[in-house]
């Protein structure tokens, strides 16, 4: 596997991993269109748990099929594949060794009333369907936080044994946001750090909306001209937010939105200095020749 200089300066910023975990986050690194340039388009497959498959897959109906979604990320010259259990074990030895896989080890669902998420994958699974890192989310600010950061710890530092990448989805949620707060720039920021304390490889959260939602931040990015004004500044300080850049840090897609709007997010996350996306509904929920389309426009804001 050759090394891009891009790439062998992130593998560097990962000075306490194992050769085995720097070998699984370069194959993210090298995999699909984008391989090499220290940028990652990862689709993730979990949204059936959080949401049922009739909101997830409706909109199309060829999504109801786990094979589709491998052979989306793949068609599509993609960076990864994240998706539960289930739903791997269902492609993981058809298209073994074609992209890099990400087994989500933790779940929600939108039955339950509690800010919560059962762990639902292991390591050994990970290791058995040939995965290359796993994938887990913390809810910052919820009543359950501090024991799904145990829970984190725990599996992360099983996987760093097996020399596995940790991917890390840090959602701030609880009893003192409310829904803007969820994405205000200070939150996001705080949830990214947090992520990269708990030790995660690869951090995921929402792109940051122009609020400092906490009155306890304001005075602090007042007063030290903290940039929010537009997208890229408030990517460029989330990524500033995760060890000064030290941590690849990739940014949610969200809820369906058009096509330009996603592309301007796409852009800011760009200019931003940001390391990629991970999107799900934004293409899975799409007609696949308009997936490809979609997918292939990302991957070109990212080559840029």
């Amino acid at each position: 596997m050759t090394l891009t200089p891009q790439v062998k300066a992130i593998l560097d910023q990962y000075e306490s991993d194992s050769p085995g975990t720097k070998t699984n986050l370069a194959r993210f690194l090298n995999a699909g269109k984008l391989a090499g340039t220290g940028k990652l388009v990862i689709l993730p497959v979990d949204q059936g748990f959080e949401h049922g498959p009739a909101r997830s897959f409706a909109a199309n109906p060829a999504a109801y099929d786990p094979h589709y979604h491998f052979e989306l990320a793949i068609e599509a010259g993609l960076s990864g594949y994240a998706a539960p259990l289930g739903m791997l074990e269902c492609g993981a030895a058809k298209y073994a060794s074609e992209i890099p896989l990400i087994l989500k080890c933790n779940s929600s669902n939108s039955l339950a009333t509690e800010k919560d998420q059962a762990v639902t994958g292991t390591v050994a699974d990970a290791l058995r369907l040939g995965c290359a890192g796993i994938g887990f989310t913390i809810y910052p600010g919820s009543e359950y936080c501090f024991e799904q950061m145990e829970e984190f710890r725990e599996l992360a530092s099983e996987a760093k044994a097996a020399g596995l990448a940790v991917i890390l989805w840090s959602y701030p949620r609880g009893p003192l946001l409310n829904k803007p707060a969820e994405t205000a720039v200070d939150v996001c920021a705080y949830a990214a750090h947090m992520a990269a304390l708990c030790g995660a490889h690869i951090i995921k959260v929402k792109p940051p909306q122009e609020l400092v939602a906490l009155d306890a931040n304001k005075a602090a990015y007042e007063q030290n001209n903290i940039d929010i004004s537009t997208l890229p500044a408030r990517i460029r300080h989330v990524v500033q937010s995760s060890f000064a850049g030290r941590r690849i840090v990739i940014f949610s897609g969200g809820d369906k939105t058009g096509t330009d709007n996603l592309l301007s997010t796409i852009q800011g996350i760009q200019d931003g200095g940001g390391f990629g996306s991970i999107i799900g509904r934004n293409v899975f929920q799409r007609p696949k020749a308009e997936a490809l389309d979609l997918l292939d426009k990302i991957i070109t804001i990212f080559k840029s």
